[in-house]
């Protein structure tokens, strides 16, 4: 027969005891859990260092919140884009449309002023009607557009709608913030393209690609004043698709239907009209020209080498 040392027997009467618990425990409403166990030996010390148990410790991790010394690097593709758009954007500009409106006031007016004398007692001398009237005019800013420079001494090409109004006045902003006022040299009347002038030299201006060479998927560059207020907005997305055919509509009645233009889901906003669509080289692909109306990121441009012949004219100095 075994001798047993005075721990192990000490051990199997504890465990014996333990064991009658768990028996019994369920019929008396009393339940052990490990985790209970392991709080019993704990809290007794000299069964605690009899038996060797030892509470685990855990060891609190350190956050680094410094930030990071490492210089961020653009990706090959974000480089594509940012140099396209550092490329481009120096020619690219922002149109305000201004016009004269009608400075409108309240003025007084008598209704019974027509009435024979011996009926306008009845209504009081002392009785205030106003009514709307006209107080002169003033120029007031009524939209804006885009375009981009094609010649150093200051052509700049844009959409139609953009500039459709005789009556109105063009003022163009350049990327460096300096204000010029622009003519309307040409509207071409069978597509969605003008031309205007402004007095400078020594503009930068804008390299043409080859439309023809698009494909579907490729990364597309919309660059423009977005809402007539955010000047040289960046959006970049694909080509969608080609050969669309679309019907155009803006105001004043403005109504065209457009031939073979390139779809983009670059976002394209008011006051993006006339601006560069761009490849990733910040060549002209297109120019921005019109949403769909009820949809998110459907937008057409005309295809550059739709219009070299009119940049071509323009610069030859031809109507």
């Amino acid at each position: 027969m075994k001798n047993y040392s005075f721990k192990e027997l000490l051990l199997m009467a504890f465990m014996a005891s333990i064991l009658t618990v768990v028996i019994i425990g369920p019929f008396s409403g009393v339940m052990f859990t490990s985790a209970s166990i392991s709080d019993f030996f704990q809290k007794i010390p000299f069964l605690n260092e009899l038996f060797g148990t030892k509470q685990a410790t855990s060891t609190p991790q350190s956050l680094n919140l410094k930030p990071s010394s490492e210089v961020y690097k653009p990706t090959n593709y974000e480089s594509q884009i940012i140099d396209a758009v550092k490329t481009a954007s120096p020619a690219v500009v922002a149109i305000t449309i201004s016009k004269n409106v009608p400075i409108i006031e309240r003025c007084p007016y008598n209704p019974f002023s027509n009435l024979p004398p011996e009926f306008q007692q009845f209504f009081g001398q002392n009785l205030q009607f106003y009514q709307p009237c006209q107080k002169g005019t003033k120029l007031q800013e009524v939209g804006g557009g885009s375009g981009f420079i094609i010649s150093a001494d200051g052509l700049i090409l844009t959409n139609k709608h953009v500039v459709q109004d005789p009556a109105a006045e063009y003022t163009v902003f350049t990327n460096d913030g300096k204000k010029y006022s622009a003519k309307v040299l040409a509207r071409d009347p069978n597509i969605d393209i003008a031309v205007i002038k402004i007095s400078a030299s020594n503009l930068p201006t804008i390299k043409l690609g080859d439309s023809d060479l698009i494909q579907v998927g490729q990364t597309a560059i919309a660059i423009g004043n977005a809402l007539g207020e955010f000047r040289n907005t960046v959006n970049v997305g694909v080509v969608s698709g080609l050969s669309r055919n679309i019907t155009a509509s803006g105001g004043g009645g403005f109504v065209e239907t457009i031939y073979d233009v390139i779809q983009t889901d670059a976002s394209i906003n008011p006051g993006n009209s006339g601006g560069p669509l761009l490849n990733s080289r910040g060549e002209v692909m297109g120019i921005n020209t019109a949403i769909a109306q009820n949809a998110q990121s459907i937008g057409f441009a005309i295809p550059i080498n739709q219009v070299k012949e009119i940049i071509s004219n323009a610069l030859a100095g031809k109507p």
